[in-house]
């Protein structure tokens, strides 16, 4: 294996690694760079957007939640809409993921019903506890956030626009987020709520 193709799993710092095991998940035989993973992964959660807002489903659900990641990594993942086998820097231990996932949609659920939060407050806890349990190998942060759009949407509400009026480069995104994130892991959402919707 050369150097540009071991160069295609080198992962930001605060990324979550993938396992060797996952790595062979790998489903293109063609791409030997990190650039080559985003556009082909960038181009298949197109597809899946537009296949969710073609649907009536309600994203609080566990079906439809492996669903939607499948569609969204399935071209690229063997694994994808499999929830993770090995213990990550971030999630629940993997043995308990399906049941934090059914107390995640049962709290969304009876909020959303009960007018306990805001619609984007909901969305925002929604967000935040999908990648706190961290279902899959990869690609929870961009799977929540479709998840929270689709709710938001199904609500009556506009998409999140995650960051992009007010901040400039990816870099300054993703430090935003990730502050935003450990702020509402402190239950403090009011961060999270302004970077999705700044």
């Amino acid at each position: 294996m050369g150097c540009a193709v071991s160069d295609l799993f080198i992962e930001p710092d605060d990324a979550t690694p993938l396992s060797a095991e996952e790595r062979e998940g790998l489903i293109p035989t063609h791409i030997a760079l990190r650039r080559e993973l985003n556009e082909l992964e960038q181009e298949n959660i197109l597809d899946a957007d537009i296949w969710a807002f073609q649907r009536s489903r309600d994203p609080i659900d566990e079906a439809f939640g492996r669903s939607l990641h499948r569609r969204m990594f399935g071209k690229v993942w063997s694994w994808a809409g499999a929830y993770r086998l090995s213990d990550k820097n971030i999630g629940v231990p993997r043995g308990v993921i399906q049941l934090r996932l059914y107390e995640l949609f049962d709290n969304i659920g009876y909020w959303a019903k009960n007018g306990a939060y805001s619609a984007d407050e909901v969305a925002a806890r929604f967000h935040h506890g999908l990648v706190f349990i961290h279902p899959f190998p990869n690609g929870n942060g961009r799977w929540s956030r479709l998840m929270a759009d689709i709710l938001l949407v199904r609500s009556g509400q506009p998409r999140f626009t995650l960051g992009n009026s007010t901040l400039r480069s990816a870099g300054e995104v993703r430090a935003a987020y990730i502050a935003a994130l450990q702020a509402a892991d402190r239950n403090d959402f009011r961060p999270l709520i302004a970077f999705l919707r700044s």
